[in-house]
């Protein structure tokens, strides 16, 4: 029984949930499947999981009963329907915990950040950034040892960028100090910066900075 299932993971207040095993063993309609990867909470580690109050373990319960209670009872035509909406106000309730739990958690996250921008110093100062390119996010993830969902969560809630723009943002930072600080042409620091084709990087900096990077360097 799914009650069951979840006491498993809810026998204590700060016991992790999961809830990925439920929307296996549910019958649900396509709308909610096809919304399931909005929900970026089911690709974190389980050191990442959701850790609840006592008030939100009982939601979390109360929720389960209702499904426990359709699946039980005759199927009718309303049962795929309120099965469905149960589980998406579930997973709506669990993006709420989860925004808490990133608030209630600044100063560590905060240091996460903090090892981030190290690891971009680094990479930039190393010879990877010339044989691999510029780093991705899933790098940086993993260097920090989290999953890239948390990861790229993290982040947007800390400085309301993506992961992917704040890399490209410390990029072309990077790039500003190299066109004003060497005699190197626009083509030699793009491949100095990891791009194989220097149109690529004219463009990304004209984009993110409204001047070429020849323009950059006579004003």
């Amino acid at each position: 029984m799914i009650i069951k299932m979840v006491r498993l993971f809810l026998s204590h207040p700060t016991k992790l949930l999961k809830l990925k095993t439920l929307t296996k063993m549910v019958c649900i309609n396509h709308l909610v499947w096809y919304y399931i990867k909005d929900y970026t909470f089911f690709s974190y580690q389980v050191n990442e999981a959701l850790h609840i109050s006592e008030k939100e373990r009982m939601f979390v319960l109360d929720c389960f009963q209702k499904i426990e209670t359709e699946i039980e009872r005759p199927i009718d035509k309303h049962s795929k329907k309120l099965i469905a909406n149960t589980i998406e106000l579930l997973l709506n309730y669990c993006v709420r915990f989860y925004d808490r739990q990133f608030i209630s958690r600044e100063i560590a996250n905060k240091g996460i950040v903090e090892r981030f921008e190290t690891i971009l110093d680094d990479y930039f100062e190393s010879e990877k950034l010339i044989n691999e390119g510029i780093p991705s996010v899933a790098y940086c993830a993993d260097s920090l040892h989290i999953s890239v969902k948390y990861f790229g969560d993290l982040i947007k809630k800390e400085t309301g960028q993506s992961a992917k723009d704040y890399i490209l943002n410390r990029t072309i930072e990077e790039a500003k100090n190299r066109i004003i600080q060497n005699d190197k042409t626009v083509n030699e620091i793009a491949y100095s910066l990891g791009f194989k084709y220097p149109q690529h990087f004219t463009r990304l900096f004209k984009q993110k900075v409204g001047l070429t990077p020849n323009e950059y360097r006579m004003n």
